[in-house]
């Protein structure tokens, strides 16, 4: 049985990888069949992104375009690089079903770029499943607990 310390582990890792920008070093903590989204600002945290506009909502092909976007100069969003700070708490495990672990978390994301910080904050849901490979993200859901994207404007990193 998966230990919150162990999954705290792995939200941690992830968290490191995505402050360090190792982006496809962080993809490889992903399932083949993953999914990862983050719903608009004034969506309940269980919409749906076939019925609801999401900022982002990717499946496994998607997230690794959108690394490669992420790494290259002409990213103009993210070109320099945003500096950031990824800060993971309150990691809760709600139950397993199926061979998968269901988990929340809360998050603090800081973006630092051309002399401004940005604060993300919201929930992460995640549902975790243990491979061959130790334990992978099959999903991620970062809820957004803001009234809207100001002052930040958009999301072009990753949560």
């Amino acid at each position: 049985m998966t230990t919150r310390s162990e999954v705290e582990d792995l939200l941690y890792l992830e968290a490191d990888l995505l402050d360090a920008w190792k982006l496809k070093d962080w993809l490889e903590l992903y399932t083949d069949d993953a999914e990862y989204e983050v719903p608009s600002a004034d969506l309940p945290g269980d919409a749906d992104p076939a019925k609801s506009l999401f900022y982002i909502a990717d499946n496994r092909f998607r997230l690794q375009e959108r690394v490669v976007r992420l790494n290259k100069k002409t990213m103009w969003s993210e070109y320099p690089r945003s500096k950031t700070r990824h800060l993971v708490t309150n990691v809760r495990l709600l139950g397993a079903e199926n061979g998968e672990l269901r988990v929340r978390a809360a998050f603090a994301v800081y973006r630092t770029k051309w002399g401004n910080t940005d604060i993300y904050v919201g929930s992460y849901e995640y549902v975790l499943r243990e491979t061959d490979a130790g334990l992978k993200i099959r999903k991620k859901r970062a809820i957004l607990e803001l009234d809207s994207l100001r002052p930040q404007g958009r999301v072009s990193i990753l949560l």
